[in-house]
C-alpha cells in the first residue's frame, strides 16, 4: 500500500511538472523575430505585425 501511495505521488508530480513546461514554452512562443517568420516559409506583414503564409501564418511578429 505505501508503495503504490509514493508512486502515485511521483507520477502526479511529474505530471505536473510536464504542465508546467508546456505552459512555459506556450507563453514564450507568443510573438516571433522576422527571421523567424521567415525561416517558417512566411512573410512578415508590417501594416499588422503578423507572419503570413508558411508554419507560422497569422502569429504576432516583434
Amino acid at each position: 500500500m505505501r508503495i503504490r501511495r509514493i508512486l502515485a505521488a511521483v507520477i502526479a508530480t511529474a505530471a505536473l511538472a510536464g504542465l508546467g513546461l508546456t505552459g512555459a514554452a506556450t507563453a514564450t512562443a507568443a510573438s516571433l523575430t522576422p527571421g523567424e517568420c521567415e525561416q517558417g516559409g512566411g512573410t512578415v506583414n508590417w501594416a499588422t505585425n503578423t507572419c503570413k503564409g508558411g508554419m507560422f501564418d497569422g502569429q504576432m511578429v516583434d
